[in-house]
């Protein structure tokens, strides 16, 4: 029976599991306040706590590194890659540390995924990412932008975002290389994307789309711009205002919904104000990726911490059903995705990919 340690550091969590085969022996989610990451200036700068936290988890399940088949993680903000398995190399992790397209929290699963190989696996235990943020299948007219320097990427959730389509497609008795959805992840940072026949044509991520518990989204550029110069920022400080300061952080100091939600409900308007805006801005993204498809997405899928709530998706479904029917698969799939992606290596179903991207370089195989 293969054993795999499964690590998916988030903004707002670590989550950590140990499956046998296609069954979990343990799951566990592990919440950060946003305060309690704030103190760190870099997400790299919280390797050592997280890395620490995922040994102690192991040893609270009696787990060893020696009894694993493989380590599967969540794939960082890394130069543009295709879907499915790659191997992690020191290569891919210098890339994590110190050249990331963006700062995330998932930069962190391949590094200590790494670590633990080298520091307690001999060297020898395979490592992999699957489906990783910068996954970028894009279409070259979405690619466009108003700047010949800048092409939009695809960055974004699309580890869920692609179990959440696959799942639609097995309920509906086809494969996922036949649907057409739009599928939206609504959690500590939100994105919305088009999967059209197999591919990942479009996506909307939180750094111009809408905002997020934590995520300030797209922004108008000229008061974001007096913002950056007119105050004491530097690139880091913007950057970590915009991923980690933004959103409800920035409204109300909280990163959780459920407590904007709970205001909102108890009278304030403020928050009510904010909690439904968010909710606008979803549903015109929604609206505007449904153009890549002349309107004609098989339907439209909400899925994430944050779907959750059935009074935030129904807001959603009231202003975007007219479109496609709404499907909610509330919560998150990764853990068995991760799991399910590196069985499929381990058995020889999937090969998975070799990181090439040198040190300095801004691309990968």
């Amino acid at each position: 029976m293969e054993r795999l340690l499964i690590l998916n550091p988030g903004s707002t969590s670590t989550k950590i599991a140990v499956f046998d085969g296609e069954t979990p022996l343990f799951v566990e989610n592990i919440q950060h306040d946003g305060h309690q990451l704030a103190e760190y200036d870099k997400i790299a700068d919280q390797y050592e706590f997280r890395k620490e936290l995922v040994l102690k988890v192991m040893a609270n399940h009696g787990v060893k590194v020696g009894d694993l088949s493989a380590v599967v993680s969540r794939g960082g903000l890394l130069p543009p890659l295709s879907a499915g398995a790659y191997e992690i190399n020191d290569d891919m992790v210098w890339h994590l540390r110190y050249a990331p397209q963006n700062e995330h929290a998932s930069n962190l699963g391949a590094i200590i995924a790494r670590a633990i190989v080298l520091e307690y696996g001999g060297g020898v235990l395979p490592a992999y990412i699957y489906d990783a943020v910068t996954v970028d299948e894009m279409i070259p007219i979405v690619q466009v932008t108003g700047l010949a320097s800048i092409r939009r990427k695809g960055i974004g959730h699309n580890l869920n975002m692609r179990a959440a389509c696959v799942r639609y497609a097995k309920e509906k008795g086809k494969r996922y290389d036949e649907c057409s959805l739009i599928v939206v992840h609504m959690g500590g940072g939100i994105s919305s994307g088009i999967h059209h026949m197999g591919r990942i044509i479009d996506i909307i991520n939180d750094e111009e789309g809408t905002f997020s518990p934590e995520r300030a989204g797209g922004l108008p550029n000229h008061q974001l711009i007096h913002m950056v110069f007119d105050g004491d920022y530097d690139c880091n400080g913007i950057l970590k205002v915009l991923k980690n300061k933004g959103g409800l952080m920035s409204h109300f100091e909280v990163n959780d919904v459920r407590r904007v939600e709970e205001m909102a409900d108890n009278g304030d308007e403020r928050a009510k104000l904010v909690y439904e805006a968010m909710a606008l801005n979803i549903s015109k993204n929604v609206g505007a990726l449904s153009a890549v498809l002349c309107g004609k997405a098989e339907a439209i899928i909400l899925t994430g911490g944050i779907a959750h709530s059935e009074k935030f998706t129904e807001m959603i479904r009231e202003r975007v059903s007219f479109i496609a029917p709404v499907v909610v698969y509330p919560g998150e799939n990764e853990m068995q995705s991760l799991a399910l992606g590196g069985l499929r290596v381990l058995r020889g179903e999937e090969r998975a990919r070799k990181f090439t991207a040198a040190r300095g370089d801004a691309g990968a195989q």
